[in-house]
């Protein structure tokens, strides 16, 4: 597999949380401006998501890993798979990015640049969801890579596409994408006073994620039933 430099692997983690934060807001103010139907629209938000997703982690996973998310990367280095240093970089570049995917958003919409956004989301059961899909998100991502890799993008699209309808909190699972939406005042938003809640119980739903995974994907002694695949044969 070919090794990408840093400034290429940086390059894509900030370009691909770009548009994907892009993908979210442009989708979220397209949705507003079509339909007054909340369920409709956050169909409309949750479908250009998934798919994107998927299409960013396919053709930039190869460079860069495809993190684009500040708690999938401290996983990684948690997992001692990704230098604390270079750790530290993609998330500056996945907050810079998604900055600028949803000043992307509001120029392709002729909105201001920046509106810090109005819109109240906190709360404990916010707070728990939010851990929920960050949670579920890692749990994904970790057994995709172990038992399916080539279906991961599919995986992680699905999943999200799935999330934002089981979650509170719409599963926004990403704080960069969470800090970029709070420069939105618009479908996609999040009160930059509600960021903290957030961010925390993402990063603890990532964590506790990882070491579950950690341990149910050991490679301890041989036992338990037989894969459904083995038995068809």
């Amino acid at each position: 597999m070919q090794t990408f430099d840093l400034s290429r692997r940086f390059t894509a983690e900030a370009l691909g949380t770009g548009i994907l934060v892009a993908t979210v807001v442009g989708s979220g103010i397209m949705a507003e401006t079509l339909t007054k139907d909340v369920a409709l629209a956050l169909l409309c938000n949750t479908l250009p998501t998934g798919a994107i997703l998927v299409v960013l982690i396919t053709v930039l996973g190869p460079i860069s890993g495809a993190h684009f998310n500040p708690a999938v990367t401290l996983v990684f280095a948690g997992k001692r798979e990704l230098p604390a240093t270079e750790a530290a970089f993609y998330g500056i570049a996945q907050i810079a990015g998604g900055i600028a995917g949803t000043l992307a958003a509001h120029l392709m919409f002729g909105l201001p640049l920046l509106e810090l956004s109005t819109k109240v989301r906190t709360g404990g059961p916010q707070w728990f969801a939010e851990a929920v899909a960050a949670f579920g998100l890692v749990a994904t991502i970790l057994a995709g890579i172990r038992f399916q890799r080539n279906a991961v993008p599919w995986l992680v699209g699905l999943y999200i596409t799935a999330a934002y309808w089981f979650t509170a909190s719409t599963s926004f699972a990403n704080p960069a994408v969470a800090i970029a939406r709070s420069l939105t005042n618009t479908f996609a938003g999040i009160r930059p006073t509600d960021l903290p809640g957030f961010i925390l119980a993402e990063l603890c739903g990532a964590l506790a994620g990882m070491l579950l995974m950690n341990w149910l994907l050991g490679r301890g002694e041989a036992r338990g039933p037989v894969p459904i695949a083995e038995t068809s044969r």
